[in-house]
């Protein structure tokens, strides 16, 4: 059965437009994937397990979306140009990048080895210059583009995930520097910054780690996880025309979870707004 996905913006807003999405195969970058191709855009999903492209792109198709993938792993500079290669014999153009593609484990800093913390860092930091690099170089300095990053909630710090802590502040100083640098090719660099979604990146933590989740719900003002969906509709809204005047710019999707440091009880309540969902909305 086709998997529809119902966006909040209007069907043809990308229509004609060819936009990168790493990390397509799951999660985010999946609903990412699909409210892009709802909305007219080819989307081109690129990661490194080629059976979760393949189910993800026939799902777009079957949806009445258009989508190709090429299996990529972001730390390998070869295998970056090469799915450039790719885009740009296909597609001819890019007008859009979501580096989605990162992932880290849960650790204390202690315990972390070199062999942890490069894997962690070069996925998350290195893949995302590397991505970002060669859309300027092979495309968007021609002809401008929209390049949206992914960090997360880590404005505190973010103990028991240092490495990806450091990689992702270290994106958020790049989204900057490259908003400004590439201002005059009329590229625009933003971020996102989720706090905790509610998504398939999830299941990969342990058992152990579940009491921990449930408490930092309750340290939620929202009192509730976000959505993949919450994530991917403000990704839109930065790869879109509404944001034509926005660079370089971090839009927090928490919950209002990073502003609250216990300095003001919230009680626990049930009056958040309902979170949104892509997938089989009526």
């Amino acid at each position: 059965m086709a998997i529809a996905y119902r966006s909040i913006f209007r069907p043809d807003l990308f229509a004609g437009q060819t936009i990168i999405v790493t990390g397509g195969g799951t999660g985010i970058g999946r609903a990412v994937a699909h409210e892009l191709a709802s909305l007219g855009a080819h989307v081109v999903l690129a990661a490194r397990t080629a059976e979760n492209l393949e189910r993800v792109e026939t799902e777009i198709e079957e949806a009445g979306g258009a989508a190709s993938h090429f299996v990529c792993n972001i730390r390998e500079e070869e295998q970056v140009s090469a799915l450039f290669d790719f885009v740009l014999a296909e597609r001819k153009v890019i007008h859009g990048l979501v580096n989605n593609a990162g992932g880290q484990f849960i650790s204390p800093a202690e315990m972390i080895s070199l062999k942890g913390w490069r894997a962690v860092v070069e996925t998350n930091l290195t893949g995302t210059f590397l991505m970002c690099r060669e859309a300027f170089n092979r495309c968007m300095n021609e002809q401008g583009g929209a390049i949206v990053n992914m960090l997360i909630e880590m404005w505190r710090g973010f103990p028991g995930m240092a490495h990806s802590a450091a990689a992702r502040a270290g994106i958020e100083n790049l989204t900057k520097t490259l908003a400004v640098e590439w201002a005059r090719a009329g590229v625009r660099v933003n971020a996102v910054a989720p706090g905790l979604i509610s998504s398939s990146g999830l299941e990969r933590y342990p058992e152990a780690v579940r009491p921990m989740i449930a408490q930092n719900i309750r340290d939620i003002p929202m009192k509730r996880m976000g959505t993949e969906a919450e994530v991917s509709a403000a990704i839109v809204f930065l790869l879109s025309p509404a944001a034509a005047f926005i660079s370089g710019e971090s839009i927090k999707i928490d919950g209002a979870g990073s502003l609250w440091r216990k300095t003001w009880e919230v009680p626990e309540h049930g009056n958040a707004p309902a979170g949104y969902e892509g997938f089989g909305a009526e």
